[in-house]
């Protein structure tokens, strides 16, 4: 599975997001994806105010969020891809 984390250049809101996503082992095997959304007027509409912003699976997570945001989002995510 692809989670894409819309983000942009010297973001430390992103950087702190990417270290929480790093030390999880749970991800092991998911692509992440990076979008930025300085390079889209939309994304940058949508998300200017959110980053960074997790998406997987049409199911999006906006900044702050944790660990277990991020757990929660995965397993939602995995029980209606299942369906």
């Amino acid at each position: 599975m692809k989670i894409v984390m819309f983000v942009t250049d010297a973001c430390s809101l992103c950087d702190q997001a990417l270290d929480i996503m790093f030390g999880m082992p749970e991800l092991t095997g998911y692509v992440l994806e990076t979008v930025d959304i300085a390079t889209d007027d939309s994304l940058l509409k949508q998300f200017g105010e959110s980053i960074p912003v997790l998406e997987l699976a049409d199911r999006r997570l906006f900044w702050p969020f944790t660990e277990g945001d991020i757990r929660n989002l995965v397993q939602t995510a995995s029980l209606h891809s299942v369906e």
